[in-house]
């Protein structure tokens, strides 16, 4: 049994965080140098609809690549010129920061940047020579014109709209995006505040890592990993239609309510962004079904962005659900779930009234879960009409809206969902669990027969299950026969089903592998935790280090990959990454799972109380960092795995369990 010592704290002393000591910006201090052999790819975004992705050597171009706006492909590429002579990618030095990218050659320095909130570029060109030019690439433009000695593209995908490109000899070059009028009024503001607005966005990208989210440790490389995960994982969280959280790049720029709240507590709750995850909340809210009498009336959309909104998901709303109260838990601010309770409360009396059966199971058409993948209209992976992780999500949600309820003075419904919960939970062990065999089944089948595939969504449904002793051995077999040194399988390799490679086109289509036997790296975030739970942080270490070494070492600069192949290709000692190079939820879970269980910080303001239960690897011998909770900041010192200090500003009669 594990021990708990409470202190009571009533502090209001403000503490300036200890732990960063810099002297200089620490985004100039974690840039990646890329070799041309490595030719990494990289991406920025403007938080608002546009994003920039490009590898660091290649001119031949990749799918999706350049600036892209609003689901939009708009410019594919540009070539820098210097008298006359193009400067060859191939050979330059490069180095990716996280605010900028630089290429060096001999004779001059690239720089490009991205702005906050505006569809601008800037590339500045530092050069002893006569002359320099910027070409654009043609490839995705229909039509080009000159009109007071500017050059205008028309982007074929967005016809009604162009690309102004100006050059300036102080200014470098620069490129805006909008109607005429507007990317004239673009380069006004640019070539007048222009130096304010790089250093704004350098300042915002540096808080994240110096404010928000330091850490130091005696392991540079798992600093500088933690850094570029955050710093990426910001890049998605934009306001492209409302406030919002990207899916992925290249090509999941729109929002995902599974996605998007899955990865809420990585991009937001651990890195203290809580009005930006209150906005989200709100925003998204608005574009629930509303219609009685629609066959997913209650729902939130599963995907929505700028052409449609399509609400194929059972999965996401009891997320959003689950995340309202988790962050009024590390916010201790309740006020903003008032604008949220209609919808809240429409959500789970519309699944009550809809989509139960008679044990209080949530039902649901084969491809409504996060296995969606469907190809000729057949799923790859069917999981109806009663997936484990669903009935998990199902049981969280009633008891989220009961607790919300409580708090609105509804007691009624707090009351009917609570017991609806425990109606839930009193058949799950019985229907789900095969204690001969330690397996939570995946799903039961619209017959009532329960389906074998051995997959990792068992995991998610520990809440349901009160047998320990189970859940741990539960926890051994997934990890023994799912999880990789690159992480979590989605299929157990003896399943006739499986398929070791995502991508294997001589052998069959990706969808048939996509959840078949692909490894997905979200799911490594509650491999860890539950491993961490039951005393195996050393093994739960070592999937994180992994996962560090791909955001600095291999694939996108400073990213998780959405998708990797379970068994390595022939010749090969480690595996090819899949999907988007850059996948929210893979980056949030790996931040969550570092910050609530490796740190085990775990807030609960709401009761006025903070879990520290640390549970650091022996490899980690000194650790200082600081998380956001509340309206204050919670500061760290740990060495050996052993708290030493712990100060906390500006918080009151607050019950800390360490």
């Amino acid at each position: 049994m594990k021990l708990y010592h409470t202190a009571i704290l009533a502090m209001a002393a403000t503490i300036t965080c200890s732990c960063t000591g810099e002297k200089d910006y620490k985004t100039d201090e974690i840039g990646i140098n890329v070799t041309p052999t490595e030719n990494r790819e990289y991406s920025y975004t403007d938080k608002k609809a546009g994003y920039w992705y490009g590898t660091t050597h290649q001119e031949e171009l990749q799918w999706y690549s350049g600036w892209n706006m609003a689901k939009k492909r708009i410019l594919a590429d540009y070539t820098v010129f210097v008298d006359g002579a193009a400067l060859d990618r191939k050979e330059a030095d490069c180095t990716v920061y996280p605010d900028r990218l630089e290429r060096k050659w001999s004779n001059a320095l690239e720089t490009f940047r991205m702005m906050d909130d505006l569809p601008v570029i800037h590339i500045a060109v530092e050069t002893d020579a006569a002359e320099t030019s910027l070409n654009l690439d043609r490839s995705l433009i229909t039509e080009t014109y000159t009109s007071d000695g500017y050059e205008f593209f028309i982007p074929g995908e967005a016809p009604d709209k162009r690309i102004m490109l100006a050059g300036d000899g102080a200014k470098g070059f620069v490129l805006t995006y909008g109607t005429e009028d507007e990317c004239r009024t673009l380069l006004s503001e640019f070539l007048t505040n222009g130096d304010a607005l790089m250093q704004a966005r350098k300042d915002r990208i540096n808080s994240l890592v110096t404010e928000y989210n330091p850490v130091k440790s005696n392991l540079p490389e798992l600093d500088k990993a933690l850094d570029w995960i955050t710093i990426t994982m910001d890049e998605l969280i934009t306001e492209q239609q409302g406030n919002g959280i990207y899916a992925g790049l290249p090509w999941f720029n729109e929002y995902w309510g599974r996605d998007m709240f899955i990865s809420m507590p990585g991009a937001c709750l651990v890195t203290g962004q809580f009005d930006v995850a209150k906005q989200i909340l709100k925003d998204f809210v608005q574009l629930q079904d509303t219609d009685p009498a629609s066959e997913t009336y209650g729902r939130i959309p599963n995907r929505a962005n700028l052409e449609g909104i399509l609400y194929n998901t059972t999965d996401g709303t009891p997320r959003l659900v689950i995340q309202a109260l988790e962050l009024a838990e590390y916010s201790g601010d309740t006020e903003f779930l008032r604008e949220l309770y209609p919808a809240i409360k429409m959500s789970i009396d519309a699944s009550i009234a809809n989509y139960t059966d008679q044990y209080g199971y949530l039902t649901h058409a084969d491809a409504d879960t996060w296995m969606d993948v469907k190809r000729n209209g057949i799923p790859g992976s069917p999981r109806g009409n009663r997936a484990n992780d669903i009935q998990a999500l199902w049981y969280k949600q009633l008891v989220a809206g009961s607790k919300i309820a409580a708090m609105m003075d509804d007691t009624g419904s707090a009351e009917e969902w609570s017991g609806l919960a425990q109606m839930l939970a009193s058949h799950f062990e019985k229907d789900f669990c095969d204690k001969a065999s330690y397996v939570i089944y995946d799903h039961l089948n619209t017959d009532g027969s329960a389906d074998l595939q051995f997959r990792p969504n068992q995991l998610y449904c520990f809440d349901l299950v009160s047998d320990s002793d189970f859940k741990q051995r539960v926890t051994r077999r997934v990890w023994e026969e799912l999880v990789y040194p690159w992480g979590v399988a989605s299929l157990a390799q003896w399943d006739p089903q499986f398929h070791p490679q995502h991508e294997n086109w001589h052998y069959y289509h990706k969808d048939d592998a996509y959840h078949n036997g692909t490894i997905w790296l979200w799911n490594n975030g509650e491999a860890m935790q539950r491993m961490i739970e039951y005393g195996q942080k050393e093994e739960a270490w070592k999937l994180f280090k992994n996962m560090n070494r791909q955001a600095l070492h291999e694939g996108a600069v400073g990213s998780l990959s959405e998708n990797a192949d379970a068994h390595p290709r022939e010749g090969q000692s480690w595996v090819k990454r899949s999907g988007t190079f850059l996948q929210a939820w893979s980056n949030a879970e790996h931040l969550r799972v570092w910050y609530q269980y490796f740190l085990g910080i775990r807030p609960d303001m709401l009761e006025g109380r903070i879990i520290i239960d640390p549970q650091l690897p022996s490899e980690v011998t000194s650790l200082e960092t600081s998380v956001k909770i509340g309206g204050g900041t919670l500061q760290c010192d740990l060495t050996g795995g052993v708290l030493l200090e712990l100060r906390i500003s500006e918080f009151h009669a607050l019950h800390c369990f360490v």
